[in-house]
């Protein structure tokens, strides 16, 4: 059998090692619009998270693998149809990821200032699409909307000291960026309680003990919490004993000099939605947001759901019609992701699945995306394994996508290739003291491989 994944993210690799861990003959080929591979592990995961990009070093493995193939620089729905790609494969997954940012819906989100999580990560993260983004970090206070790891990861670039940042595959223009930075105060907005944040204690605890940088949270929204959270999961019971500590104990001595000379600091906003962004005066970029504070009743209640129904996702908060203006020079909006495209009616027919947050929105980390790619790829197994797939049929493969491309003037990069990329930028960045230098150019790339 031959199988096409559509993604080299995680969901896509992942889906690509369980088939060929399972099935001794199938073939599965892997294809990727950018010239470079790994997706979300190279363009998402914070630069100051190297442990988490080990992961690509199995991936790496799964591409050179004899029975897989990787082409990048081949964009499916504009240089090969997936209809045409259904006509080479017996299965093709579509494994690409959230193709945009949720927009927030609420006046003067356009302004100049103001910038989706994807925008900004993937602007620090090399992404070629976000390289023309030149946030202006002239501002002293920040907002990012937003209680996942992604907004922490978001607060944690803007505030961390530049020796940490210079050790790290930062792109060396986000860099230099930074280093004119004013930001000096971030503060994390979202709009229900301490019981439905989505980051996770590492996150929290790597922001707690961020230097020369001080976390400031308001003690009324955690008092009484105690109580609250003695039924709860571990996990969450941990998290919220965390930000209680960090809330309510007076540090020592040593600890409130170092927290009094910290020149930055950062918070979090509990029950308060954004309703607009108000803009500076001559009408052109943000200056500040008026957020509508949600009754302190609605979230005592989604505490009492939380222990009941062992989740606190279903707790609502209830507009009250107060309102709080928070000054600001800079919006982040990190609230999610929208998906690529409606699958519903693609996914109805036989040989065509999706793995990854293509098929349930962006979730969960790299984790959760393998287990949830490992269930794909079963799937196509047992379809296999059952006769649902024609696999008396012979399919071409990338013979026949190869035809197709060349008709339209595109050239694959091999998975030989980005390793060539990959041993370029490991030396620019050893010139730097960096691991490694991210060329963001998709041409440079081409260039540098002769393509």
């Amino acid at each position: 059998p031959r199988v096409c994944v559509v993604g080299s993210g995680p969901a896509g690799f992942y889906t690509a090692q369980h088939i060929l861990k399972h099935h001794g003959e199938a073939r599965v080929d892997i294809y990727e619009k950018l010239p470079v591979p790994f997706g979300l592990v190279r363009f998402g995961v914070a630069p100051d998270h190297p442990e988490v990009k080990n992961v690509t070093n199995t991936f790496t493995q799964t591409a050179r693998s004899e029975r897989c193939a990787y082409y990048g620089n081949v964009t499916v729905g504009r240089d090969v149809t997936v209809a045409e790609l259904q006509r080479c494969y017996h299965a093709v997954v579509l494994s690409y990821g959230a193709e945009d940012h949720r927009v927030l819906g609420i006046p003067g989100e356009n302004l100049s200032g103001v910038y989706s999580a994807r925008e900004f990560v993937g602007w620090y993260n090399g992404l070629p699409e976000s390289q023309d983004l030149k946030p202006d970090l002239s501002c002293e206070t920040a907002l990012v909307l937003g209680h996942g790891n992604v907004a922490l990861d978001i607060a944690r670039i803007l505030l961390s000291p530049l020796q940490l940042l210079r050790k790290t595959d930062i792109t060396d223009g986000s860099l230099a960026a930074l280093a004119c930075s004013k930001v000096k105060r971030v503060w994390l907005v979202g709009r229900r309680g301490p019981l439905q944040v989505a980051f996770t204690i590492k996150e929290l605890r790597e922001m707690i003990n961020l230097p020369g940088a001080r976390a400031v949270l308001d003690p009324a929204d955690f008092t009484g919490l105690e109580n609250t959270i003695k039924d709860a999961p571990r996990p969450r019971k941990r998290l919220t004993e965390l930000m209680i500590k960090t809330a309510l104990e007076k540090p020592v001595e040593k600890a409130v000099e170092a927290q009094t000379a910290a020149p930055r600091e950062w918070g979090l906003k509990f029950q308060r939605s954004p309703q607009e962004v108000l803009p500076s005066a001559d009408g052109r970029r943000a200056r500040g947001e008026a957020a509508a504070l949600h009754l302190v009743a609605a979230w005592w209640s989604a505490a009492s759901s939380f222990l009941s129904q062992g989740s606190g996702d279903s707790a609502k908060a209830i507009p009250t019609g107060v309102t709080e203006e928070l000054e600001c020079g800079l919006v982040l909006s990190s609230i999610g992701y929208s998906r690529g495209l409606s699958l519903a009616a693609l996914c109805a027919r036989a040989g065509l699945y999706c793995s990854g947050w293509v098929k349930r929105g962006a979730t969960g980390v790299i984790i959760t995306t393998m287990n949830d790619s490992f269930d794909t790829a079963q799937s196509v197994l047992e379809d296999l394994q059952r006769g649902v797939l024609d696999v008396a049929t012979s399919r071409e493969g990338f013979g026949a996508v190869e035809s197709i491309l060349r008709s339209r003037g595109v050239r694959p990069v091999s998975f030989s290739d980005w390793e060539k990329i990959d041993a370029a930028e490991v030396a620019r960045g050893r010139a730097a003291g960096k691991p490694r230098e991210k060329i963001v150019d998709p041409q440079e790339m081409l260039q540098l491989i002769s393509h």
